[in-house]
């Protein structure tokens, strides 16, 4: 390769963004946009809790009483007292907006006492799967203490809770996000922007002219690859720097980190770019860049932990390039498993090369 045409390139490039405010915005404001709306949506705070109305039938007796308090103390769900009617519990809770009831029966402490058994109703809207399931957990967990105690009422309680996070030990949600979101940027831009240009360029007539240049495909590809690099550390800034300073977001940053902000780009500008050697026209290049980019933007970590897929869709993720970069940079930045990341950081690599090579070959600048 030759620098000099190389950076000549390159310098093309900067100039086309800065002529372009749409290809701007994305690239620098759309990061804080997503920063904000999730970090919003997720409260920006550690602990998840979720909302349970409850009313207490058995009249603030003492049992219900300790059993709701130590609900409360399990600082999974957020009580709010109501009267409604037992016969429209159900539909009361729909029409004020709760996903998750409990009902305390009449009666509850004389059963509980006299060791006869006593049911608690709980009430969960299936719709909501994890308010559901931080509700029942919460609720299982103190009929199992109260069980417990019943079976042993004068035992002092041996084995206690200290709870505690995987990775961040000051959790926050927006932490596990931070990663998501940069292996977002790292997707998108790269991808539909190198879809598009293979296309219009084609169309336009451009790479027939680039073709009477001394400039390479190597070269021509290189500088869109040193120019993604260049733009994926700016946007990761911005999202880190805005996660830091609104949600007080909780992240490692070490140099792992920047070899999957070099290889990340590296690898969807020559998938781009691939992809769109084999589109003819603008209109299909924007088809295949969607048709492969939205299953890595949901399947590969980026919104959602991969490891709240079903076990069939987890192997699936697992064949996407995307899922080793977000993976990788979870590693580094929020569990310190150097040996993960690195095993990582090697697939994307081999990956990319593959791609690249691939494009190189593929790619020409006159169609025959």
């Amino acid at each position: 390769m030759n620098g000099r045409r190389l950076f000549g390139d390159f310098k093309v490039v900067v100039l086309s963004y800065r002529r372009n405010p749409v290809a701007l915005f994305f690239s620098l404001f759309f990061p804080i946009i997503l920063i904000v709306l999730f970090g919003y949506i997720l409260g920006g705070s550690g602990s998840v809790t979720t909302p349970l109305a409850v009313e207490n039938l058995d009249h603030n007796s003492p049992a219900s009483q300790a059993f709701l308090s130590a609900l409360n103390n399990t600082t999974l769900v957020q009580i709010t007292m109501v009267n409604y009617p037992p016969s429209e519990f159900a539909s009361q809770l729909g029409d004020n907006g709760y996903t998750s009831g409990l009902i305390i029966p009449d009666g509850f402490q004389a059963n509980y006492t006299n060791s006869t058994p006593v049911n608690v109703e709980l009430f969960t809207n299936p719709q909501d799967a994890s308010g559901a399931g931080i509700s029942e957990e919460a609720v299982q967990g103190v009929v199992t203490a109260f069980n417990l105690h019943a079976a042993c009422p004068t035992c002092s309680p041996i084995i206690g809770i200290t709870p505690k996070n995987v990775g961040s030990q000051v959790y926050k949600e927006i932490d596990y996000l931070i990663p998501g979101l940069i292996g977002f940027t790292i997707l998108t831009s790269p991808m539909f922007s190198m879809v598009d240009i293979a296309a219009s360029y084609r169309k336009d007539g451009i790479f027939r002219e680039l073709s009477l240049t001394p400039l390479t495909k190597a070269e021509w590809l290189t500088s869109r690859i040193v120019w993604y690099v260049l733009l994926t550390f700016l946007s990761a800034a911005i999202m880190i720097g805005a996660g830091v300073a609104l949600f007080n977001a909780h992240v490692e940053l070490n140099a792992g980190l920047l070899p999957f902000l070099v290889a990340g780009p590296f690898l969807f500008v020559s998938i781009g770019m691939l992809a769109g050697t084999v589109a003819r026209t603008p209109e299909s290049a924007a088809i295949i860049g969607n048709i492969i980019t939205f299953p890595m933007m949901f399947l590969s970590g980026t919104f959602f932990a991969v490891s709240l897929f079903p076990p069939w869709l987890q192997s699936v993720a697992k064949i996407l390039p995307l899922y080793y970069v977000i993976d990788g940079m979870n590693q580094v930045m929020l569990f310190a498993n150097t040996t993960r990341a690195l095993t990582d950081l090697a697939v994307v690599m081999i990956i990319a090369v593959v791609f690249f090579l691939l494009a190189i070959r593929f790619f020409t600048w006159r169609d025959e």
